[in-house]
């Protein structure tokens, strides 16, 4: 496959951009769509591939990450768990759809791993949600609206 390099970068760039670190892969995925030396399809795969992973591992993170939850060096205090617990129950697993947006979606996935979200149900809506948004990133680059 040509341009290995590159796609191992989008979907390093996707992975990242899932977990707690800052990244945006959303600029990575529209400079190479805008390039146009890449398949389309072949890059919203494996950009939509890398952030799902990442997003799995925030689900893990989080069913790991519970059993501290009472201990002080535990990063987010009680009130902020049970205030985005009361979120997640009251609006539901659906809430997964909106995985894809900046600054609420990772504490999304975090948090329903927390609360035990059956991983084939969650591994479902944020690949909805993650493709999705890159399948809209690709259409603006590519000028199909």
């Amino acid at each position: 496959m040509p341009h290995l390099l590159e796609y191992g970068g989008l979907f390093a760039a996707a992975f990242l951009s899932a977990t707690i670190f800052p990244f945006q892969s959303e600029a990575v995925l529209f400079a190479m769509l805008v390039a146009d030396h890449y398949t389309w399809w072949a890059l919203i795969a494996v950009a939509s591939l890398g952030n799902i992973l990442g997003s799995i591992v925030n689900w893990y993170l989080g069913r790991f990450l519970a059993r501290f939850e009472g201990r002080r060096w535990f990063p987010v205090s009680k009130a902020q768990v049970e205030r985005a617990e009361g979120w997640y129950r009251r609006y539901g697993r659906w809430t997964l759809l909106l995985s894809w947006t900046p600054i609420i979606g990772d504490p999304l996935t975090v948090v329903a791993g927390v609360l035990r979200e059956p991983l084939p149900v969650f591994i479902l809506l944020v690949a909805i949600a993650k493709t999705g948004r890159y399948l809209a990133v690709g259409a603006l680059s590519l000028g199909w609206i």
